[in-house]
């Protein structure tokens, strides 16, 4: 029988499949790319495989060994698999008990970029100190080397490292591989060593726009036709994340009800939220575009995608809003503290209908396990409302304000005003250089996609685009009387 058919490098380069080094030792590589090592053997008349560990954590010249023993003991009648499950479990180092909690747990995790982290904090700054060492060995000292270099430099990420430490010590100790003092943890013991994070460095917030700023930012951005346009003024409308916005599909709409159904997988307190859509909010749905093949609702330029999540945030720069923005360093995220602002100073709304429309979780969990109900019927009143305020200085050269009407009115609403000549319109328009010049430089930036999409749905070039150097009739009126 020929062994030792692999060599280092093909055991490191190996793609999905099984491949065999000689004596019932092989390695076999998932679909994702996992690598592990299986050792097949016979004992009494019965074929057996058993593991012998993933790779690289065990190479190729330690898998052979262990398979050497393995064959030994079955040569003698001696089950390998039951005399590896009778010898007491040796005591792993760090990195294998955390490759070990990471595989417990990340199930359990939000997505795999939580996951990816997770590996990343650990590997750049935990396993250079303590990666080797055995779980049980690992002391006050050793967790201090590793956060005090970070901890006012870097105190978010240091925060993260030591409640990730503490995680997969408190593992290991509940398999009984080191006691349950914990040198990791935070309370009542990291915490007279290290100052809190909070004196450190002070907690930042996503910078948000002043509600009393919204409505003329609306009536700025509803100039823009673009998808991702679209999107931020959904997003507003709404008052929900980025990612809940950028995701949704068109089967999550119900369009009767006005209501909008974000599915649990993609909350962030993991349980399904319903959105009631305001007029103007459900007329925006109306002016969107069906690419077929593409189930969201705000379409990217590749066949079949959202938009980027980085399309609402690029959207704003180029408003001159972000970092570093001459108008404000506001962020699209920052919109739902306007939202919250708005329903506690100038709403007449409880407290609880505005925590429910942010989906937010209640931190009190006797309080959270009696209340049932989501204050849907309050939450539409509400989002009207905000809805209301937000378009309150829009007029006849927005192109959604014909569908705001059409709903009004087959709701028996007064429809709005076609045309409403505003100070803070005007302001908002000359500042800058004037609303015609930033209108310019939105179509520049979105008109690539809006091409992308038109050629995905079959719509010619010339319904939708203007030809340079001119403008729509409704923009140009505007600009006109402005």
């Amino acid at each position: 029988m020929a062994i030792h058919k692999l060599t280092p490098r093909k055991a490191a380069t190996a793609g999905p499949g099984k491949y065999e080094d000689g004596g019932g030792l092989r390695l076999v590589v998932s679909n994702t790319g996992a690598k592990k090592w299986v050792l097949r053997f016979t004992i009494d008349g019965k074929r057996r495989e058993m593991g012998l560990g993933s790779f690289p954590d065990v190479g190729l010249a330690e898998a052979r060994d262990k398979a050497t023993k393995c064959r030994k003991l079955a040569k003698d009648g001696v089950d390998p698999i039951e005399a590896r499950q009778a010898e007491p479990e040796k005591t792993p180092t760090f990195t294998t008990c955390a490759a070990r909690y990471i595989r417990a747990h990340r199930r359990g995790w939000k997505n795999a970029k939580h996951a990816r982290q997770w590996v990343s904090t650990l590997k750049t700054y935990a396993r250079p100190e303590i990666g080797s060492k055995k779980v049980d060995a690992v002391a006050t000292e050793d967790i201090l080397k590793i956060l005090s270099p970070i901890w006012t430099s870097k105190t978010e990420t240091a925060k993260r490292v030591q409640g990730r430490i503490e995680n997969i010590l408190d593992y290991a100790a509940a398999h009984k591989y080191r006691d349950s003092l914990n040198p990791a943890r935070w309370r009542g013991h990291l915490d007279k060593l290290l100052p809190k994070p909070t004196r450190v460095k002070k907690v930042s917030h996503h910078p948000a726009m002043p509600h009393t700023e919204v409505p003329t930012f609306m009536a700025e951005l509803a100039v823009n036709d673009s998808v991702s346009a679209l999107a931020l003024r959904f997003l507003i409308l709404t008052a929900t994340r980025t990612s809940e916005v950028l995701q949704s599909q068109w089967n999550e709409i119900d369009p009767d009800a006005a209501v909008w159904t974000v599915p649990a997988a993609r909350m962030k307190a993991r349980r399904e939220h319903r959105v009631p859509l305001s007029d103007a909010a459900m007329a925006i749905l109306e002016a969107l575009p069906r690419i077929e093949g593409n189930p969201y609702l705000f379409p990217g330029a590749r066949h079949g995608c959202p938009l980027s999540n980085m399309a609402l945030l690029q959207l704003m720069r180029g408003m001159g809003y972000g970092v570093a923005g001459n108008r404000g360093d506001y962020v699209p995220h920052g919109f739902r503290s306007s939202f919250r602002d708005w329903s506690g100073e100038v709403s007449s709304f409880p407290r609880d209908v505005a925590e429910m429309a942010l989906a937010h979780v209640i931190e009190n969990k006797v309080e959270a396990a009696y209340r049932r109900g989501d204050l849907f019927a309050k939450r539409r009143k509400m989002m009207q409302e905000w809805a209301d305020l937000c378009e309150q200085l829009q007029a006849e050269a927005i192109p959604l304000s014909k569908h705001v009407n059409k709903r009004r009115q087959s709701r028996g609403t007064e429809p709005i005003a076609e045309f409403t000549e505003h100070p803070a319109v005007a302001k908002g328009a000359m500042a800058e250089g004037g609303r015609e010049r930033r209108v310019q430089a939105l179509t520049d930036t979105t008109e690539p996609v809006c091409r992308s999409l038109r050629r995905q749905s079959g719509s010619p070039e010339s319904s939708h685009s203007t030809p340079t150097g001119s403008r729509s009739p409704a923009i140009g009126q505007q600009l006109y009387l402005l």
